[in-house]
């Protein structure tokens, strides 16, 4: 059967279970931020993107915000960004971000970004910049950085060394046999590289990957030895949720069970921190990883 096929006909099959089932986000700091991002039109990928753990992360001082707009040069299968020609670059964008964060008191804040194929410089000079203003209008406030992996290059990497984040995160998404399907664009080995490198010049690295896509529980090993073997600091394993129909179907709703065996497996192998479980996310926990 073809993935054409399988994508049209999976989704009403595979029904999520209980387990993934979202409390609302509830308490005072989640309702006294929301009315500030609401009322200075504030853009955190918490609201936009509907995170499952919004509630639990704004009530501990954490927030996530992307920068270099909203659509990507890349068409992974499993996410609901746009694809297609990026707006221009927005100069002014690192002090919009660094303001936010001070409006919202933010204690500690996660960067990302959609990749900008399109742009010499991968977009590492805005990069570099937000994290320079984040740093002079919020001086107490720890980064994470969860960057694209601009193509394998150092000099761009550099960029983003030299401004030195208390944790730089790069996502391998999925295990060696489904990149390709996955992250299109995208190389496994790349992506170790970009780790590796990032953690011989000294910086706190983190990677995710999203279960439910057809990888087997051997590959799933593989791929968290593969990160260990290059330094990796901290780990988050989450459950993959089809954006739409047009995204790649969930081939299995990974249990409670086999996301505490990956959590136990990952402390035994080194690492700092594993963050497992089916309604983990990139941000998740962001805050305890810096420390």
């Amino acid at each position: 059967m073809n993935m054409a096929t399988e994508s049209v006909i999976l989704p009403e099959r595979v029904k999520k279970p209980k387990w993934l089932r979202v409390k609302l986000p509830v308490g005072k700091k989640y309702t006294e931020l929301r009315g500030l991002v609401d009322k200075y039109k504030l853009n955190t990928i918490c609201t936009s993107g509907s995170c499952p753990n919004m509630g639990e992360c704004w009530g501990e001082g954490t927030a996530t915000f992307m920068i270099l707009g909203n659509t990507c040069t890349r068409s992974c299968g499993f996410c609901g960004v746009k694809t297609g020609r990026p707006d221009t670059v927005e100069w002014d964008e690192p002090e919009k971000v660094a303001r936010s964060i001070k409006i919202m008191g933010i204690k500690h804040a996660v960067i990302t970004s959609v990749d900008r194929d399109d742009l010499k410089d991968g977009g590492s000079i805005i990069w570099a910049e937000t994290v320079d203003a984040i740093r002079r209008a919020n001086p107490t406030t720890t980064l994470e950085t969860l960057i694209p992996d601009f193509q394998g290059d150092r000099k761009l990497i550099d960029r983003i060394i030299e401004v030195h984040p208390e944790v730089v995160s790069h996502n391998m998404e999925t295990v060696r046999r489904l990149t390709r399907e996955v992250r299109i664009q995208a190389k496994y080995d790349r992506s170790l590289g970009v780790l590796k490198y990032l953690k011989e010049q000294g910086m706190r690295t983190k990677s995710g990957i999203m279960l439910g896509l057809g990888e087997t529980e051997e590959e799933v090993i593989q791929t968290m030895k593969d990160v260990r073997n290059v330094g990796l600091d901290v780990i988050t394993i989450g459950q993959y949720l089809q954006p739409s129909k047009k995204h790649l179907p969930v081939k299995e709703f990974i249990t409670p069970e086999q996301f505490k065996k990956y959590e136990n497996l990952g402390l035994e192998m080194g690492f700092m921190y594993v963050e497992s479980g089916a309604l983990v996310r990139s941000s998740y926990k962001a805050h305890k990883h810096a420390q």
